[in-house]
């Protein structure tokens, strides 16, 4: 079992951000899963946080939607910054 979180704040927010790009795309999850050439329970598993994927796996599903790696990596970097920001102000440390 694996000792990482899949609810945690980050994996939250890659997880919004592919199904955005899905979604964005008019793609179903079947769709996208035969693209993939995965069950359809693949995209869904790790659409709700029960699968965690890897940088490879994330990789491919931008390629399946023909949606920019580069772009989501930045969207996820600039939602990470505004994640720890939101953070420490919470807990006082930053005004």
């Amino acid at each position: 079992m694996s000792k990482r979180n899949p609810h945690d704040g980050q994996r939250i927010i890659l997880r919004r951000l592919l199904i955005d790009a899905r979604k964005m795309q008019k793609v179903t999850q079947i769709q996208l899963a035969m693209k993939l050439q995965k069950p359809q329970s693949f995209v869904s598993k790790y659409e709700n946080g029960d699968r965690l994927i890897d940088f490879v796996e994330v990789y491919q599903i931008c390629q399946a939607l023909n949606y920019s790696f580069v772009k989501l990596m930045r969207d996820f970097d600039l939602a990470i910054s505004g994640l720890s920001i939101n953070y420490l102000v919470y807990k006082g440390i930053r005004k």
